[in-house]
């Protein structure tokens, strides 16, 4: 019997780490798997785990011409594959890829909704943003939310009248617990990143305006007058072009003696468990893996009062919520965490084990394979 054919398409060949991983599962589903993305080292990933990569440069950002020539490449791969299923991730590659399966006529389409823009855009930018979202559920025949916020947030603007349904307790990958773990090599590895006597804040992601970092160096500068044995240390990379932080901002990261901006690292574990406390401020996300990760290795966090961050935390229990873009509330947050060692030591305790009951990466596979056989 002939393989199923499916397409897994995103836009950027980083995101495909979203699912090299059930690549083997897919094919031991009978599944042949096609992986459609920017080109970029990590299709290699794609080869190794027995898929076949095709690259379509997409922009993330709009582009009309340029977005124009990739929709036309990917109508063109479409037609060549015939798959029975294109499953898109990513704005700009649900937007493309949803129209471009529609005329190829792609029986299953289906697409998973990370996370929502428009909700903190303004003005134009909110209406096009929304048109775009409007469009890919239109073209789509089905639609995965990631979380129920996101759910919400589809429905309350809008967006589609379409069934939405969240895949278990959401999120779109999983996390494998004993990788995610305080394994002796990872604690080793810790050891070396420490600094004695310093209660450590660190913050992963994208250093970007969108990511609350102007708001976090700021709370964090004000705390260290009155902690001065804190730090802080800022995990991923600079991105001046999209959504640079403030002049300030930058230049206080690179001027205080407690802030430490490490760069991107292939292995976050290490510098999660030299850290006491885990920071997301951002003003939006579809589910953060991060705040997932943090969990797995025992953190108590601070995340703002977005969607699936409130999804992932349970205020008292594993962590405390805030509003987003408020320097005040994130500043108290981060006093209480440093100085309260009862509360601390509390949000930790619960903070593997509320990961482990929802987000146990095989459930979460589990739940999108299951979803695969009702719609194929």
């Amino acid at each position: 019997m002939k393989p199923c054919k499916i397409i897994r398409a995103c836009t950027v060949s980083q995101s495909v780490g979203f699912f090299v991983g059930m690549i083997p599962d897919f094919k031991k589903m009978g599944l042949d798997v096609v992986s459609v993305s920017s080109d970029g080292p990590e299709l290699e990933r794609v080869r190794k785990a027995g898929a076949r990569p095709i690259a379509v440069e997409m922009q993330r950002h709009i582009s009309p011409l340029k977005d124009l020539k990739s929709l036309l490449q990917l109508i063109k791969v479409f037609r060549r594959e015939k798959p029975q299923m294109v499953h898109s991730m990513t704005p700009k590659a649900g937007l493309l890829c949803m129209i471009a399966a529609r005329i190829a006529r792609v029986p299953v389409r289906l697409h998973t909704f990370t996370g929502l823009v428009f909700p903190t855009a303004h003005g134009l930018q909110k209406k096009i943003l929304m048109l775009t979202d409007r469009l890919t559920c239109a073209f789509a025949t089905h639609i995965i939310p990631e979380g129920e916020g996101v759910k919400n947030d589809l429905l309350a603007h809008g967006i589609t009248t379409k069934p939405l349904k969240v895949l278990g307790h959401g999120n779109c990958r999983g996390i494998d617990l004993m990788k995610f773990d305080r394994t002796p090599e990872v604690m080793r590895q810790a050891d070396q990143l420490r600094t004695p006597g310093k209660f450590t804040f660190i913050c992963i992601g994208r250093l970007v305006g969108d990511k609350g970092i102007n708001e976090l160096v700021e709370a964090f500068t004000r705390l260290t007058r009155q902690l001065p044995d804190t730090r802080l240390l800022l995990i991923g990379p600079y991105e001046p072009e999209l959504d640079p932080i403030r002049p300030e901002t930058s230049a206080a990261i690179e001027s205080h003696p407690a802030i430490e901006a490490a760069g991107p690292q292939n292995d976050v574990r290490p510098w999660l468990a030299a850290a006491d406390c885990a920071i997301l401020a951002s003003y939006r996300e579809g589910f953060p893996n991060v705040v997932i990760e943090a969990g797995a290795m025992g953190l108590p966090q601070i995340v703002t009062d977005i969607n699936g961050a409130n999804e992932i935390i349970i205020e008292g229990k594993n962590g405390l919520i805030i509003p987003p873009k408020n320097v005040e509330a994130l500043y108290q947050a981060m006093q209480r965490m440093a100085t309260d060692t009862r509360l601390r030591e509390t949000l930790a305790a619960d903070a593997r084990p509320l990961i482990a009951s929802r987000f146990e990466q095989s459930y979460v596979r589990n739940c999108l394979y299951d979803f695969y056989h009702q719609i194929l």
